[in-house]
């Protein structure tokens, strides 16, 4: 499946950017490819860059690093109960107060990126075993619907987005 089989409804408008990212996108695959490429990108970071911040009031790398990991937890669960018909809304998260309370800066980076890569691994054995009813199944979260197979892009181009800040703004 690809980014290009998804239809306008099947996620916010919100997330129009997120999905414009990652291009031709074949799921699995791409969340497999996402693992491998951002753990090498995080780890060519400067040490002393990670815990910079380009502005006042706005994050780390190890924050964004640990919003990340919360945003793809969140998104996946989101997926697991929509596959799952549990047709309960769900509600939106606080992302500042999740990077807040994360306590990122106190980590090292190679805990931060242990953590990284048992949710992503744990986010592809749950997508592997998805048919394609249960990737079209639709819920509500954040005040709107979205399928299954959205959420999985949008864990793709969420994190595709941050890497991209980091880039222009950090280093």
């Amino acid at each position: 499946m690809k980014v290009t089989d998804l239809q306008k409804g099947e996620y916010l408008p919100f997330f129009q950017p997120y999905i414009n990212r990652i291009g031709e996108l074949v799921l699995v695959d791409g969340l497999e490819d996402g693992l491998k490429t951002v753990i090498s990108f995080f780890k060519s970071i400067p040490e002393d860059k990670l815990e910079y911040r380009y502005e006042a009031n706005k994050w780390t790398i190890k924050e964004i690093i640990s919003h990340i990991i919360d945003s793809e937890r969140v998104f996946a669960y989101r997926a697991l109960r929509f596959a799952r018909k549990d047709k309960t809304p769900v509600v939106g998260f606080n992302e500042n107060e999740y990077a807040e309370t994360s306590y990122a800066n106190t980590r090292t980076l190679e805990d931060l990126l242990e953590e990284y890569t048992y949710v992503r691994q744990s986010t592809i054995a749950l997508y592997r075993t998805f048919n394609s009813d249960a990737l079209r199944s639709v819920g509500t979260a954040g005040g709107g619907e979205v399928s299954v197979r959205a959420l999985g892009f949008l864990i793709a181009g969420h994190e595709k987005h941050h890497c991209e800040i980091i880039k222009e703004r950090y280093l």
